[in-house]
């Protein structure tokens, strides 16, 4: 049965729409609806600039867009907004102070917040302020600590794989940086797989958002 989120939204629903708008568009659905949230949840222009960074470092420009270049960022806004990847799941009591300072008045984690302050905190200072080769550094510290052994509940796991989802259901992630082919013009039982053979978007079993 599908997991009915606060708000009236599941996940089901959401990322069906999320997907059809995002081929249409060629932005995530995010991008478009960021104004529809109550006005507790809507982000400041720092937290978009800084998921729009964050979305980047996850997944840089190469041949194709990177993240933060087609919109991923609003997607994780909204989709935490909106608790996907359960990103509205109550606190534990026994969670660290530095997860329990963010804390929602309904009890669960704001991400946005608690990714803020990690991020300055790590950076030493404004994450946004530091240059390219320090933003990844904090990030990717935070990166290995989330998936150290041990780890499984850690926050940022929720907040990479909205990142991946966002991307990879925008037009560019879905359609170029994977390859889609809906109909196969053939069947080929054996084929070559090399470093650069892409996923299909059209191929759910060989497609894992993480």
């Amino acid at each position: 049965m599908t997991k009915r989120q606060p708000g009236g939204w599941d996940r089901r629903d959401f990322l069906a729409g999320a997907a059809l708008l995002a081929l249409a568009l060629g932005v995530p659905f995010a991008a478009v609806k960021l104004s529809d949230l109550p006005a507790d949840l809507v982000p400041t222009a720092r937290q978009r600039q800084l998921m729009k960074e964050v979305s980047q470092l996850v997944i840089p420009r190469t041949a194709t867009a990177g993240a933060g270049e087609v919109g991923t960022g609003d997607f994780v806004i909204l989709a935490l907004a909106h608790g996907l990847e359960e990103a509205r799941a109550a606190l534990l009591q026994d969670a660290p102070q530095s997860l329990r300072a963010h804390r929602r008045a309904d009890g669960s984690l704001d991400q946005m917040r608690w990714l803020e302050a990690e991020l300055d905190h790590r950076a030493g200072g404004d994450f946004l302020d530091q240059d390219a080769a320090a933003r990844s550094a904090a990030l990717g510290a935070l990166d290995a600590e989330a998936y150290a052994h041990g780890a499984d509940g850690h926050p940022w796991r929720t907040v990479k794989a909205l990142v991946l989802t966002g991307y990879y259901t925008s037009e560019i992630g879905g359609s170029k940086e994977l390859r889609f082919e809906l109909v196969p013009g053939r069947y080929d039982p054996d084929l070559p797989v090399t470093a650069q053979t892409r996923a299909y978007s059209s191929d759910w079993t060989a497609v894992d958002f993480g």
